[in-house]
């Protein structure tokens, strides 16, 4: 649908004292995202950047989920003191500024993601799958201990569900059309974070160790690579693919944007720079560290912040967006990768004129 009200990149104005971002997400296209606040949520257009519209309830949400571009949300509160109870996903239409719709839980709501066809909804130990158009239960997957609410839903096709599978580092991964599952036991460690391609045909996983992310067929639950964001333990905050899976960017509690090449090494159309190697990959069957791909291009942050990124559609872009408010973008050469260049950053926190 179209957009309803819009404001010029770099917005000016102050911020009330009492306004701040609690959480991201983008819509399945990544060409759109909503952030909550502590007084209600606003609607952003990635690319220019520009509120679509906003809702001030005076009170906060906690988490909020796009569809496409339309002006149905899903919304969760967070409990007393908040605009909607924890246990409920709330269904917003924004056009009649009102909820239409309710799910209700026995426990809090960790996670929800929609599509055309489905709403699938992650509690502490479950993931609930319903159809859209009436809301019909379809099934519950029971899971490991998912406090942080790791989930993915990819928008294309008859779709795929990722979610964490019973045991400690293992995915559920069920083909909504078909009803096949596989179970890929990613990691040792739990995990951190997942998603899916935006065609649901790859998966990249992440653990609680933070240094590696693998990359599986959701046909066949094969690991196709693995790619290494640093030695060190770090807290994943984000992984995302480019529309055209050639691509990954990943996010963590460390100031650096990791950008990794997909492409097969024997690709004829390859317009991307290589991922880094180690020269010792030879011994990798020793010392698995050497086996590892290393990102092609960073992009680095003032400071260390809990991020989300994506990339923009068509171009060699980045988009950070940071919890303290702060929206950022980067550019980077894909064929010859190394540092990119940040373009500009604006305080999406700032009250428009």
């Amino acid at each position: 649908m179209a957009d309803r009200r819009s404001s010029r990149e770099g917005v000016a104005g102050s911020a009330p004292c009492d306004l701040h971002l609690r959480h991201v997400s983008f819509n399945q296209k990544q060409d759109c995202f909503a952030c909550t606040t502590s007084r209600g949520f606003i609607v952003y257009n990635c690319d220019p950047l520009a509120e679509r519209f906003r809702h001030d309830f005076g009170k906060g949400v906690r988490l909020v989920e796009m569809l496409e571009r339309c002006n149905i949300l899903a919304l969760v509160g967070g409990g007393e003191g908040e605009m909607f109870p924890n246990n409920k996903v709330m269904l917003w239409d924004d056009y009649q500024k009102k909820c239409i719709v309710e799910l209700d839980f026995r426990g809090d709501v960790r996670a929800v993601r929609l599509r055309k066809d489905r709403i699938v909804v992650a509690t502490e130990d479950r993931v609930f799958v319903y159809t859209f158009s009436d809301l019909q239960p379809l099934q519950q997957v029971e899971t490991y201990p998912n406090p942080t609410g790791i989930l993915a839903l990819s928008p294309m096709g008859d779709g795929v569900l990722a979610c964490p599978g019973l045991n400690a580092g293992y995915v559920h991964v069920e083909h909504l059309g078909t009803h096949q599952t596989c179970m890929i036991p990613a990691h040792e460690n739990p995990l951190s974070q997942i998603q899916l391609s935006v065609d649901g045909t790859l998966l990249a996983t992440a653990s609680e160790k933070g240094t590696l992310i693998r990359i599986f067929s959701t046909a066949t639950g094969t690991q196709l690579r693995e790619l290494r964001r640093g030695i060190d333990r770090a807290l994943i905050y984000c992984i995302s693919f480019n529309l055209s899976n050639s691509m990954l960017c990943v996010t963590s509690d460390k100031p650096t944007v990791h950008i990794f090449s997909l492409l097969d090494e024997s690709s004829q159309n390859r317009t991307t720079k290589e991922n880094v190697k180690s020269s010792l990959s030879f011994i990798k069957g020793v010392f698995p560290v050497y086996g590892s791909e290393w990102s092609f291009a960073q992009c680095r942050l003032p400071f260390a912040t809990p991020t989300m990124c994506a990339f923009v559609a068509d171009k060699s872009e980045v988009i950070v967006i940071c919890k303290t408010g702060y929206f950022y973008r980067f550019t980077f050469d894909p064929a010859k990768g190394g540092e990119g260049i940040q373009q500009g950053s604006t305080n999406l926190l700032k009250a428009p004129t």
